[in-house]
């Protein structure tokens, strides 16, 4: 395998080789950590599985775990290590950060459909770029918007009921019980740099944590502002939205507060850099025993509005596996509908909108539907 001679990997990133088997196990890259087991457990239900991370004693105890799946291995594939690593698989899910695009070069070039659940909006659209160079011959679903995809599968299946999504809203409860893995707070160094949104149909650079509202989400008025998430990028694109916009906000209203404090005293901006980087992601890092995933979604079209809650009491870890588990079918073309396209799509492109909500109901996710009152924050 070589790479493509017009898009040259780094120099310190290994040529791996990942090659197309249809009968091999799915490879979770990172397939151990706090989102990577609970996506390991869904895949394994109807597939072999072969999990990497930087150590692969700390996935003996998982694949022991999944000794009734078909079959689960583990091996070594550590992202920082130029060794080269090699496999025959059936498809891919990037669950942790690949700063050099390792693993997608890897999947693009060997004809492997690739899904991956991890990167924030710079690193997803660097990624559609070398995908797109590589011209692949099998999917590219970057499926990286909040919870491996679940905000834009639901926008869509609003939309598809609305006949299009004029406008989309989507508000975050950060509930501090919850697990979290220490990649999935990687977002908290980007609260220090503005963003680009779509807003009116026009394109502007908003703040972090700005825009500061309060949301009723599934019962409870949570205060939420700005954040920079890939399906305000992708939105705009593959549904023509004219205004999206992604706030959060925690289950404690003191942990707000004090987020938004950070903020106007210029913390993020000032305090970026390895020196503050346990003070940035103790904000946001979740290591609780459990709690639960909520988040609203409203989408306008034409006059109408429809509100989705969702909601995952498994946490969410789960949801994002969950995601991750339906960007896996969708890459594979085994989630009822027409096979995956080869190239690069986004979730909220699946051919068959309406499947979203049975497909969440089966994993345990809730999906509360209602005629929205108005938008779902007040800036």
């Amino acid at each position: 395998m070589t790479t493509s001679p017009n898009i040259p990997a780094p120099a310190l990133s290994a040529v791996d080789t990942l090659t197309h088997d249809p009968q091999g196990p799915v490879l979770l890259v990172g397939g151990y950590g706090t989102v990577g087991t609970e996506l390991a457990r869904l895949v394994a239900a109807d597939h072999p599985v072969l999990l990497t991370g930087r150590s692969a004693e700390r996935g003996a105890a998982l694949v022991r775990d999944l000794g009734g799946a078909p079959h689960a291995a583990v091996r070594r594939w550590d992202l920082a290590d130029p060794a080269p690593f090699e496999a025959a698989v059936s498809a891919v899910v990037g669950v942790v950060n690949d700063p050099d695009d390792r693993v997608l070069r890897a999947a693009a070039t060997g004809g492997v459909p690739y899904a991956d659940i991890t990167r924030w909006t710079a690193r997803l659209q660097r990624a559609a770029t070398v995908a797109a160079l590589l011209r692949p011959t099998a999917p590219v679903l970057l499926s990286s918007a909040w919870m491996g995809g679940v905000v834009s599968l639901v926008t869509a299946a609003l939309a598809e009921r609305l006949g299009g999504a004029d406008r989309v809203e989507t508000a975050i409860r950060w509930d501090l019980a919850d697990r979290a893995g220490a990649d999935s707070v990687e977002f908290m160094d980007r609260l220090g740099l503005d963003y680009e949104v779509v807003r009116e149909g026009r394109r502007r650079t908003v703040a972090p944590l700005s825009d500061a509202g309060t949301v009723r989400i599934g019962g409870h008025p949570t205060r939420v502002a700005r954040i920079d998430t890939p399906e305000q990028f992708t939105l705009p694109l593959t549904l023509g939205t004219g205004t999206a916009t992604t706030r959060i906000g925690f289950s404690s209203g003191l942990s707000t507060r004090a987020l938004l404090a950070a903020k106007h005293t210029g913390f993020f901006r000032w305090g970026r850099g390895e020196r503050w980087e346990s003070a940035r992601r103790a904000l946001l890092y979740s290591p609780g025993d459990g709690g639960t995933a909520l988040l609203r979604i409203d989408v306008t079209h034409g006059g109408r509005s429809l509100a989705a809650v969702v909601e995952d009491r498994a946490g969410q870890a789960h949801l994002t596996a969950v995601g991750g588990l339906l960007a896996l079918r969708r890459a594979l073309g085994t989630d009822g509908s027409a096979p995956a396209p080869a190239g690069v799509s986004f979730p909220e492109q699946s051919p068959r909108p309406c499947e979203v909500l049975p497909a969440l109901a089966a994993l345990g996710v809730t999906v509360d539907i209602r005629p929205a009152t108005g938008l779902n924050a007040a800036a």
